[in-house]
């Protein structure tokens, strides 16, 4: 394994699997609709809008041995959004995988919302309810298809069900994201005010880093057809996590806790432990970073990976390379 496409690849997970890959030796490819800044070999391409032979052209253009497809963020979606962002690049994925020359490996990014609610102190699991929410639905749509693919001999592919990750780039939309801009965003000398939902839940956080690695170990993994769940193995408080970011910060703050104004998948699933035994097995893998090592690597922006990024190095962005033309 050489070639790895990233399809998602400048999105907030997408971004560090694309780091990952690349520090680990692999020839990195990220693919996104829209062009950002990116240190690694960048191609401009609608994954949800392709039909399947083009889709398989493009592929066959670029030989990947590893497709990753990160696609599917819910940021800032609405419900109706959800099928056309979470499911439907899986979809075309799949139909391109009917006509290209070589078939590359697919690990697939789903999320532990593929599973329903389930009791406090219970790790969620694929005998819980299905899931209520669309992102949910969707997700658990995309990966049904990709394990049916995988079961019937069209696709090498695993699906990795990943917990909250968290790291450095995180949307604005999200709880991090929220915190860390009423913090950046406080008058000198004055204490933030930190404005949120009732932080009353237990959620599984990983580092984005620790996800990275389980992503590159399931791609040369002898594993198909399968979901391995992906999370630290411990639900925590909500408001734990806040008070490390914001302790990380040293800035004074005064936290808020604001009732929503209508009730979302955060009300429906107040408590999220993921159970990663299946993953060591398989994978090898297990995390190796603590909360609080990661609130302190958020608050500090990240490694030089991010930095080149930030400065526009890219040498490729926005173009496919000379080389992966005609391999």
């Amino acid at each position: 394994m050489d070639r790895v496409v990233v399809l998602g690849g400048t999105g907030f997970v997408g971004r560090h699997l694309a780091d990952a890959f690349a520090a680990a030796g692999h020839d990195v490819l990220v693919v996104a609709r829209h062009q950002v800044p990116t240190p690694h070999p960048f191609a401009s391409f609608d994954v949800a809008a392709a039909t399947g032979p083009s889709f398989a052209a493009f592929l066959d253009g670029m030989e990947p041995d590893v497709v990753v497809d990160a696609t599917g963020s819910s940021w800032g979606l609405g419900d109706e959004e959800m099928t056309s962002r979470c499911l439907v690049p899986t979809r075309r994925l799949l139909a391109a995988l009917r006509h290209v020359r070589l078939r590359p490996r697919v690990v697939h990014l789903g999320s532990v919302l593929e599973y329903g609610p389930v009791p406090p102190g219970t790790p969620v699991n694929h005998g819980s309810a299905p899931p209520e929410t669309a992102y949910g639905k969707a997700k658990l749509a995309a990966s049904t298809a990709l394990l049916a693919a995988a079961g019937s001999g069209r696709a090498d592919a695993v699906v990795l069900r990943l917990s909250n990750a968290i790291g450095p780039g995180m949307p604005g939309e999200s709880l991090v994201g929220r915190v860390l801009r009423a913090l950046r965003s406080a008058a000198p000398g004055e204490p933030a005010v930190v404005r949120l939902k009732p932080l009353e839940a237990h959620r599984d956080y990983l580092d984005v880093r620790d996800v990275a690695e389980a992503v590159v170990a399931a791609a040369v993994a002898d594993v198909s057809g399968q979901v391995l769940d992906i999370g630290s193995g411990k639900a925590v408080p909500v408001r734990d996590l806040v008070r490390l970011v914001v302790g990380s910060s040293g800035i004074p703050a005064r936290i808020e806790e604001e009732p929503p104004a209508r009730r979302d998948w955060w009300a429906t699933m107040s408590w999220i432990e993921v159970d990663p035994t299946r993953a060591r097995e398989v994978l090898g893998w297990r995390p190796r970073h603590d909360l609080g090592d990661t609130a302190r690597w958020v608050w500090a922006g990240g490694d030089g990976g991010d930095a080149a990024r930030q400065a526009g190095s890219t040498g490729a962005v926005g173009r496919v390379p000379p080389d992966r033309e005609h391999r």
